[in-house]
């Protein structure tokens, strides 16, 4: 409908974007905590693309405030146009994929037990696609905010490779780099399968089976 497509684009093709972020909801549909900054002392962020980021964001915010994670929300990132709309991002023309952003408190999750969650949720092993879903929007990702997060996305996928090689998957195709900038989302879209919105809606979102082994990872 809109132009997918399943190649980069160029930088210097990429659609100009605008300066005025998109307004959201301060607060989460499910959690009923603040959507956007600032977010409590000692927390820190995870920013993730698993496919669809509808069901990507249900997956994360389902394991519950018990468990340590406090908010979620879903955007764009890996791309180059500032502040795009979700037609853009559908276009093929920003660069960017659909990222749920999630936020923890450490001292009750750790950040590889949210990756365990991540690398689960979804087949890492397709390129620029998730299931039926095609394009650059929907690439598997990590975007990690510093050198300590990037390690553990290294050694988690590095773990993970050999369970699903003997599942009979081929080699992880997650893109995982440094996090320059987090768009969010239109409001529509934030908690989108929520009891309150659509909790019958799309969802891409399947794992492979496979279980992340991350009691041998740091």
């Amino acid at each position: 409908m809109f132009g997918r497509k399943a190649t980069m684009v160029d930088p210097a093709r990429a659609l100009p974007g605008r300066d005025t972020p998109v307004p959201v909801h301060a607060e989460h549909t499910v959690l009923g905590t603040p959507l956007t900054p600032p977010y409590p002392d000692g927390s820190e962020i995870a920013d993730v693309a698993m496919g669809c980021f509808w069901g990507a964001e249900r997956t994360f915010w389902r394991l519950g405030a018990e468990r340590g994670v406090i908010t979620t929300a879903v955007g764009y990132a890996g791309g180059y146009t500032p502040n795009p709309t979700y037609e853009e991002v559908c276009s093929g023309l920003t660069g960017h994929t659909e990222v749920v952003r999630v936020v923890f408190d450490p001292e009750r999750i750790t950040y590889a037990e949210v990756l365990k969650a991540f690398w689960e949720g979804h087949d890492p092993t397709q390129g620029m696609r998730q299931g039926n879903d095609i394009g650059t929007q929907y690439r598997s990702a990590v975007y990690y905010h510093d050198e300590a997060q990037r390690a553990v996305a290294e050694s988690t996928r590095d773990a993970f490779q050999p369970v699903l090689t003997a599942a009979g998957y081929g080699p992880i195709t997650t893109e995982i780099a440094p996090l320059r900038a987090f768009y969010f989302a239109e409001d529509y879209h934030q908690q989108y399968l929520s009891d309150a919105k659509n909790p019958n809606g799309y969802c891409g979102i399947g794992g492979t089976g496979a279980s992340c082994p991350i009691g041998v990872v740091g």
